[in-house]
């Protein structure tokens, strides 16, 4: 079985993002970069069901500019066997990558696609289930645990009212949530041998995808500073002010 899990470059979390004058986007020069925190969960589980005998291959995948290849290189220090780059300077959006996504399906065959739910710095949420859409496959998102068997994958996620469990025929996509693992810290030895582990680069042309961007970001702005709490006497007071003052009640 071969796992393909999707990791995209994005702002380190513990970076406070600055918007830039213009307020055309994220100021992203001399920021610290690294792995989506939610694909490197996705990352971890791949291996540990490469671990587990039940995988044989685990490919991890990035689409992006050229430094992407260090995401790749951080996934195949945690226990990728390969990477491969889909390089291109064209701001891509989630519709693309789930284009380029599904045209990496085709070529390498997977049995099963994992990924990170969300991207820390889009917030989209959306590539997974528009890969799935693409594909024609069943999905499970927000996976809390999954396991393998008999050519079916059963998934536990996280609802409102609880968890729920799915049960899907594989070949399938799955979105992680964070509670599926902990990630490990790469050691040492394995960050010099994933220097050695083959890393493929292609453009989206090889791969007949059209990447235009299909929308255009007007405005980036920071959100507006709260403003000081009022504390009260009472409850008499509350009320009041919410009557009169705020007006919801």
């Amino acid at each position: 079985m071969k796992i393909l899990v999707p990791v995209k470059r994005v702002v380190d979390y513990n970076v406070k993002v600055r918007v830039k004058a213009d307020g055309t986007g994220v100021d992203i020069a001399n920021v610290k970069m690294s792995m989506n925190p939610f694909d490197e969960i996705a990352v971890e589980e791949a291996v540990r069901l490469k671990e587990a005998g039940v995988a044989t291959e685990v490919v991890a995948v990035s689409c992006g500019v050229t430094a992407c290849q260090e995401t790749l290189r951080a996934a195949m220090a945690i226990g990728a066997d390969r990477g491969i780059l889909v390089e291109s300077d064209v701001e891509l959006q989630p519709l693309a990558v789930a284009k380029l996504l599904k045209a990496l399906c085709d070529k390498e065959g997977p049995t099963l696609v994992i990924c990170g739910k969300q991207a820390i710095d889009d917030d989209a949420n959306q590539t997974g289930q528009m890969l799935a859409a693409l594909l024609g496959w069943p999905q499970a998102t927000f996976a809390s645990k999954v396991t393998l068997a008999e050519g079916k994958a059963s998934v536990t996620r996280e609802i409102d009212g609880g968890l729920e469990t799915l049960a899907i025929k594989l070949p399938a996509v799955v979105t992680t949530d964070l509670r599926l693992n902990e990630p490990r810290y790469a050691t040492l030895p394995n960050i010099m041998k994933a220097k050695k582990k083959p890393l493929d680069t292609v453009k989206p042309a090889d791969l007949g995808v059209d990447v235009a961007p299909r929308l255009t970001t007007l405005k980036v702005a920071e959100p507006p500073k709260r403003s000081a709490g009022v504390r009260v006497a009472d409850v008499a007071q509350l009320v009041d002010k919410l009557k009169n003052e705020a007006k919801v009640i």
